[in-house]
């Protein structure tokens, strides 16, 4: 729960308009669908990785129901030979678990450490749909308040062609 209101708390103090709902703990992408809701938001898939050197790190967000080899994903995003980062730089970095990933970590990155691909084809979509930080609720935010926070916690990001 202190995830999930540090993640509101932000939102609101940004005034960041955002719905939520709340739902059985959601690990994985296969788990979170039975509980998706049919409220025309896109369910995004996130996924945490840091460069050969262990000096990068990147968040990678796309379509829920897409697959992404990394292979293809080193060539799309031109950073070098990626690996999933570890737990230890999950909780260092986004102050995250495996299984709560989300765009909304970036609040937990002071620094702006780490760098944000999202997948153009994200665009499309009138909201986005994000664990909280918590994996046991769902926020949904509209394209223009996800911008809004993006610019509000300062880490850099692009969209790109990620399939």
């Amino acid at each position: 729960m202190e995830r999930r209101n540090k993640v509101f708390d932000f939102l609101q103090q940004q005034e960041i308009e955002y719905s939520f709902y709340e739902h059985p703990e959601a690990p994985t992408i296969e788990i979170a669908s039975q509980y998706w809701r049919n409220d025309g938001s896109k369910h995004c898939k996130n996924l945490f990785f840091r460069n050969h050197k262990g000096n990068r790190h990147y968040l990678v967000v796309f379509d829920s129901s897409q697959s992404l080899a990394i292979h293809d994903l080193e060539h799309r995003l031109k950073q070098g030979k990626l690996s999933f980062a570890s737990e230890q730089r999950m909780e260092r970095y986004l102050g995250l678990k495996p299984g709560s990933v989300s765009p909304f970590g970036l609040i937990n990155d002071t620094e702006n450490h780490v760098h944000l691909f999202l997948d153009k084809n994200l665009l499309q979509y009138p909201s986005l749909s994000f664990h909280p930080n918590d994996n046991r609720a769902t926020v949904v935010i509209s394209q223009e308040m996800f911008a809004k926070y993006l610019t509000a916690t300062g880490n850099s990001f692009e969209y790109l062609e990620l399939y």
